[in-house]
Parts: structure tokens; C-alpha cells; sequence
């Protein structure tokens, strides 16, 4: 097996190439590797393309970013028998692989060579490819604030999310869209925010899909209705904490779908993340694709998750 670290040096609060390579310098076992470091957007998914393109050997893509790269590398390697894929996160939020757990444990390189390979399940949306989360409304506004403050100190970092909450709930409480769910209507036209989900979290911390299984053949759809400014200060704590499909005080709120094909139509073109990356659109439709991607998780972490449940999280 040959093994490719897709470095992008622009994710997170610095550049972690020099941190990459002692690792690889210090493994006790030696592999067969190459390091890539990315220099535009999409420059990893043309790079993954033209490698398995040219070649049939067993290869391991390790997304060393944020989401967003993680993303990228996803859609180079996906429709590829020869490739798997998995992220060391020195990211910003790293939302995916909080599905299994703890950052620290995938932040060694060692780890990740002796993993475990699952098949989990991906979207489609916009004519892209999804692993963890499509999302919009309220969300994509906070996004919006994070990519700008990210390497900002104190209200960057950790911080850029809560930052672009902030800043959100002056400027983005209300977006206007219709949302189908294998054919039925959700809710009415007017939300705060919607999630069409594969992995648990997104914002770094935000457990918004908990019912999630990203190999089991549905999307998780959450639509969260308009609340007042005074509202949601009271109940983002539950949502954070992944109970607000549980929580009598926020189900009025709630409407929530397991779901295979999801439309959405907003009423003037929208914001849609797809991974943390933004997309324009007037209407799309996200659809899952099953077991379309073998990931690689740390064997300390596999045995915790047959039915997608996670450990503790360490943010």
C-alpha cells in the first residue's frame, strides 16, 4: 500500500506540514509515501484523480485539514476500488470524525496506518459530494463569519464558530425555502436553520444529527423553525448538545425526517455548505450514496462504534 498526505497548509490556526513530517520521520515502521501539499481549491481532488487514474496499487489518502479538505480528498477518491481514505485533523472544527470520537486519537499518524477500514455512506447535493453534513440558513451564515475570523486571535480558532453565532443572531435568524423529504413537505417555508446530515456534528461542537449512522442507508434531516433572538439563546445549549430531538422545550421547534432524497427550493438563491465549503443555489437536491467510501478509523476507536456511537469528545 502506498500511502498520500494531502497537506493543506491554509486549514486551521496554522500551518501543520512541519508537525506532518517529524511524525512520518519518527514512525518506527516505515511506509511507502508521498506528501502533497495543496495550493488552491480543488487542487487535492485533481491531484487524487490523476494519481488513481495511473495506477491499480492499494492507496491510503489522509485529508491533513480541516473539513473541507476532507471533503476534497472524498471526492477524489470516491468511485476508486484501489482507494480509502481518512483525516488527520489539524482543521478548525474536524466535525466528521467527532462521529467517532476523540481529535487526539486521530491526530497520530501511527494510528491511522494500522486503522480499520469501514464502508460508510456519503451525499450527494449540488453536484458534489458530501461526507458529513449539507446544511443552510442560519448555519451557513455562521460559516460565513468563521471562514473570515478563523486565524483571528481569541474570536478565531476554537472560538470562530461561537464568534459566527454571535454574529448570526444579529443578521441571519429568518431564510425562506421549502424542504421535501422523500416526497413529504417539512415544516413550513420560513426556518432558522436546517441540516441534512451523515456524520453527528458540525461547528466543531455542535452535536445537530445524534441519531445519525453514516452507514446505514439514510440522511438525517433536521429542520429548526424561526424562534426569537431570547429563544435561542435558551435552547442552543440543547441543540449543542444533541438533545433537542429529546428535549420537551425545544420539540415545538423541531421537525426531523430519516430520509434518502431530500429537495430543497429557497425563494431567491441560498448558501448551502457542503462540508464547510459554500455553495450558491436556487434549488438541489441531496440524495445518499450508499457505502460509497472506505474510511479508516483508529482501531482504538472502531470497536466503540458498530452502531455509531462515539466517545467522549475532546474538542
Amino acid at each position: 500500500m502506498k500511502h498520500y498526505f494531502i497537506i493543506n497548509p491554509a486549514a486551521g490556526s496554522h500551518d501543520a506540514t512541519e508537525e506532518i513530517k517529524a511524525e512520518l520521520n519518527s514512525l518506527s515502521e516505515k511506509i511507502d509515501y508521498e506528501m502533497y501539499i495543496t495550493n488552491h481549491q480543488g487542487d487535492a481532488t485533481e491531484y487524487i484523480k490523476s494519481v488513481l487514474s495511473a495506477t491499480d496499487e492499494e492507496c491510503r489518502f489522509y485529508a491533513c485539514g480541516g473539513d473541507g479538505t476532507l471533503n476534497e480528498v472524498v471526492a477524489g477518491a470516491v468511485g476508486f476500488e484501489n482507494a480509502s481514505v481518512t483525516a488527520y485533523p489539524c482543521g478548525s472544527g474536524n466535525d466528521y470524525i467527532k462521529y467517532y470520537g476523540s481529535k487526539d486519537d486521530f491526530l497520530s499518524i501511527k494510528a491511522l496506518v494500522n486503522g480499520v477500514e469501514k464502508k460508510v455512506d456519503l451525499i450527494k447535493a449540488c453536484g458534489r459530494y458530501a461526507i458529513n453534513a449539507v446544511h443552510f440558513g442560519f448555519d451557513t451564515a455562521v460559516l460565513k463569519t468563521m471562514l473570515k475570523v478563523r486565524r483571528k486571535f481569541l474570536i478565531g480558532g476554537k472560538n470562530a464558530y461561537t464568534t459566527g453565532v454571535i454574529i448570526s443572531l444579529i443578521r441571519s435568524m429568518k431564510t425562506f425555502c421549502s424542504i421535501k423529504a422523500d416526497g413529504e413537505i417539512i415544516g413550513n417555508n420560513k426556518m432558522l436553520l436546517a441540516t441534512i446530515a451523515n456524520g453527528k456534528y458540525v461547528g466543531g461542537s455542535y452535536k445537530c444529527a445524534p441519531r445519525s449512522q453514516n452507514d446505514d442507508g439514510f440522511l438525517e434531516v433536521c429542520k429548526v423553525d424561526t424562534v426569537s433572538r431570547l429563544a435561542f439563546i435558551k435552547l442552543v445549549s440543547i441543540y449543542k448538545n444533541g438533545e433537542h430531538l429529546e428535549d420537551k422545550r425545544i420539540a415545538k421547534y423541531i421537525n426531523y425526517k430519516r430520509a434518502k432524497k431530500v429537495e430543497v427550493e429557497f425563494d431567491s438563491i441560498g448558501d448551502v455548505s457542503i462540508d464547510g465549503e459554500l455553495v450558491n443555489a436556487k434549488k438541489f437536491t441531496a440524495e445518499i450514496v450508499e457505502k460509497a467510501i472506505r474510511f479508516v478509523v483508529p482501531a482504538s476507536l472502531a470497536a466503540n462504534n458498530i452502531n455509531g456511537g462515539e466517545k467522549e469528545l475532546v474538542n
